[in-house]
């Protein structure tokens, strides 16, 4: 078995182990949670032996242990229970919302990883200058703002004061898709989508845009890009055609990264902007202490998460000829 096989079952070893104890952790939190899971069941009315049944029923009276070896199983045949709220097997409500947040999350990268890789560029360009320092600026800004606080400049903006754009919800009150194609050939949901989007892509810029600029400044004293200035080249062209073009590279893999961050910050966007997506249904099913349906949510964003870490780990091994493996790795 040679060094890259190796490296990428380690790896694997390591996603498996980080999503077991992600697994655990939420199951005891969520047990140790105040509040009876089973009120949105349970009527005054009921006696205690119904409350009793209602329990067995949900496997709630079975030793801690026994829940969480019974938890796990589920989790292994992708059995993630039934909710206590909705009455309905976990990943169809999941899946409702689902595309919803992959949406949202899809379209801000988009916008995110365009800006944040042509900016890199015009960063680089224009070094030692006022436009890369008010740029920098900007972007550590961005990045560091707490995404609530955007949000609700956004929607002061472009919604209350302009009047230009929604201020919540994926459509108008009262109207309902009836079909995912309804949907996106709608120009109400993606007028309701613009600024969810938006808010997401300010803070997703900085990442792409920061080390578009550094691999740019690298790149720029290579021998090649030398050699393209000596045959009279236009700067631009040289910019465009042969630095921008190998300094993209890590930006590319970062997205792998970027669509885990994407799909699991989108939860306070969805919260500001009553995006009905999986980070709005994870805060409803907290707030019910609905523990499958929490754990669920919870457990699907932490799985893309650390898939998407792990995709991006074997993608740039493969793609940097520069990565080795081994002792001297």
């Amino acid at each position: 078995m040679g060094n890259r096989s190796k490296y990428i079952l380690s790896r694997l070893a390591q996603m498996v182990l980080t999503l077991w104890i992600i697994a655990t952790i939420l199951f005891f939190i969520f047990r140790l949670m105040p509040g009876n899971p089973l009120a949105a069941y349970i009527d005054p009315t009921f006696t205690k032996e119904q409350q009793d049944i209602l329990m067995a029923q949900f496997g709630l009276d079975k030793p801690l242990w026994m829940q969480y070896l019974i938890y796990l199983s589920n989790l292994l045949q992708g059995e993630l229970g039934e909710s206590f709220k909705f009455r309905a097997p976990v990943m169809e409500v999941i899946w409702n919302v689902l595309p919803n947040t992959l949406y949202l999350m899809l379209s801000s990268l988009i916008i995110a990883y365009l800006m944040g890789i042509m900016g890199g560029v015009l960063l680089a360009w224009k070094r030692k200058t006022k436009f890369e320092t008010i740029g920098i600026i900007l972007t550590l800004f961005t990045r560091s703002a707490p995404q609530m606080w955007v949000g609700m400049i956004v929607l002061v903006i472009f919604s209350f004061h302009l009047g230009w754009f929604p201020s919540g919800g994926a459509s108008e009150t009262g109207v309902a898709f009836e079909s995912e194609w309804e949907k996106l050939t709608s120009f109400t949901f993606w007028k309701h989508l613009f600024l969810p989007a938006l808010t997401a892509a300010i803070y997703l810029t900085g990442l792409p845009l920061l080390l578009m600029r550094s691999n740019m400044l690298d790149v720029m004293g290579e021998s090649y890009v030398e050699a393209a200035r000596t045959r009279g080249l236009g700067e631009s062209r040289i910019m465009l055609k042969y630095a921008a073009r190998n300094a993209a590279l890590p930006v590319v893999t970062a997205m792998a990264v970027g669509i885990g961050y994407a799909l699991g910050g989108n939860v306070v966007i969805e919260m500001v902007f009553s995006w009905p997506g999986l980070g709005r249904l994870l805060v409803n099913a907290v707030s019910a202490s609905d523990y499958a349906l929490a754990q669920g949510a919870f457990i699907l964003s932490a799985a893309v998460m650390v898939t998407m870490n792990f995709v991006a780990d074997i993608l740039y091994s493969f793609l940097d000829p520069r990565v080795t493996f081994g002792r001297g790795r």
